[in-house]
């Protein structure tokens, strides 16, 4: 069974927690969710964003979910790909030079990269978007473009592909993201 790496945290979107961790169990992957600093067993705090007319999104308290896996225990060889949750987790994760390290692994390798909303932030902070063309909630794209990616603003409800590289802007574009996520991981589903 293929494993996928989660990366997730405290005040993470809870869609962008729960929806893709379970859909990717869903379809036969062995998904371990992780957060630094935290281990199996452990939860983590989700935030829900929604997108109610204001000028940015709101947010509400969300749900609280359980790691399935401790973060010290991540040997990134294991790993078939990785998906990095959005919400406000990225913005402290992205500080953990632990973590940046393991996402270089999965692009020096060119192992699937699957990253939604602000869960692009650890990746601009790894240095890893310079020359790569991708997607991410508005508010990231000036991170983008200085880190030297190529931002595309797109619907919510859409996902961007760029060889390994899956992004898109926030939850809304679950099925999308997901959905080319698991045609890069090489899976197919026939109906």
């Amino acid at each position: 069974m293929k494993k996928i790496l989660f990366l997730t945290g405290d005040f993470a979107e809870d869609y962008e927690t729960m929806v893709p961790f379970q859909m990717l169990e869903m379809v036969g992957f062995e998904v371990h969710a992780v957060c630094p600093g935290k281990k199996k067993g452990e939860t983590i705090k989700t935030a829900i964003h929604d997108f109610e007319g204001d000028q940015t999104y709101s947010e509400k308290p969300g749900h609280n979910f359980m790691l399935n896996y401790s973060f010290d225990q991540v040997n990134v060889d294991d790993y078939a790909g990785i998906a990095i949750a959005g919400g406000r987790a990225p913005e402290y994760l992205r500080l953990n030079d632990k973590v940046l390290e393991i996402v270089r692994h999965f692009f020096e390798t060119n192992k699937p990269v699957a990253a939604v909303c602000h869960g692009i932030q650890i990746l601009t902070a790894a240095g890893v978007v310079k020359g790569r063309k991708l997607t991410a909630y508005p508010a990231v794209g000036p991170e983008v473009t200085i880190a030297g990616g190529e931002f595309h603003e797109i619907p919510a409800t859409d996902a961007y592909v760029d060889g390994n590289l899956v992004t898109s802007p926030a939850w809304p574009g679950h099925a999308a993201w997901i959905r080319e996520f698991l045609k890069v991981l090489g899976v197919k589903i026939e109906i």
